[in-house]
């Protein structure tokens, strides 16, 4: 499980991987398995964040915040937030036109309408870390259950991009043991939350259910931008949750 771990590392964010860890050739097998460990990334940036936070701890609660934000993005290179203001701006500029709104997604210009959802995710994020008291769990949690969510993207969601990275992922990510997975990190949040989490949960599968029937409704399926989109949508839902779940 090392060398998919690896991968999805270099992947999914700009954290350093020695060049002699990674595989010469990247088998089709591979990169579906490097899906699987989308949770672990988000463990490690979590831990990257946890750190981050204990070092910077004394600071103002806002600065706190900010400078957090911006670790965050700086580890995953804003590749998802670049996604998301794809997505953004071709759900408007296509129009409910298919082919128009992958055209757009490809494009990598980036509208007012993308830079006005990246700003108010990122603002979100900000104020939701902002107010947290319990800031160690809620940092450490959510890029773990928002990757789990792409992996149920992929799971039940076609992928409509030819020759995509994203498509081998879908293709040849082994479904058993990523519904295991699923269950495994759901029970493991419902252990640390309790009942208390159970209502946050089913609100943030219905915020997932409402972005898949938008993807499938504007083309068809996913694409990586698509992913990438979910990804930054869901992290900012789950900081909201626990704020909804750890504040009261």
């Amino acid at each position: 499980m090392l060398k998919p771990l690896l991968v999805a590392v270099q992947f999914m964010t700009r954290l350093p991987v020695p060049r002699a860890w990674l595989p010469e050739t990247y088998a089709d097998k591979l990169i579906g398995q490097s899906a699987l460990a989308y949770p672990v990334v988000g463990l490690i940036i979590g831990l990257v964040l946890w750190g981050v936070a204990s070092l910077i701890s004394s600071l103002p609660s806002l600065l706190v915040a900010a400078l957090l934000l911006m670790v965050w993005v700086l580890m995953t290179g804003a590749l998802h937030l670049d996604g998301l203001a794809d997505c953004a701006d071709a759900w408007v500029g296509g129009q409910g036109d298919p082919e128009r709104t992958l055209a757009i997604m490809k494009d990598s210009f980036i509208g007012p309408v993308g830079v006005a959802v990246l700003v108010s995710v990122l603002l979100v994020k900000f104020a939701a870390l902002a107010s947290l008291s319990h800031l160690a769990l809620a940092i450490i949690m959510t890029p773990v259950m928002s990757r789990a969510f792409v992996i149920l993207l992929f799971l039940t969601t076609p992928y409509v991009r030819e020759n995509g990275l994203g498509q081998q992922q879908s293709r040849y990510m082994p479904r058993t043991p990523a519904y295991v997975m699923l269950l495994i990190l759901t029970c493991g949040y419902l252990l640390l939350l309790g009942s208390s989490g159970v209502m946050p949960l089913i609100f943030v599968g219905a915020v997932f259910a409402l972005l898949r029937w938008q993807f499938i409704r504007s083309v068809g399926g996913m694409t990586g931008d698509v992913a990438g989109a979910v990804l930054e949508i869901m992290e900012a839902v789950f900081l909201v949750v626990f704020v909804w779940v750890l504040q009261f």
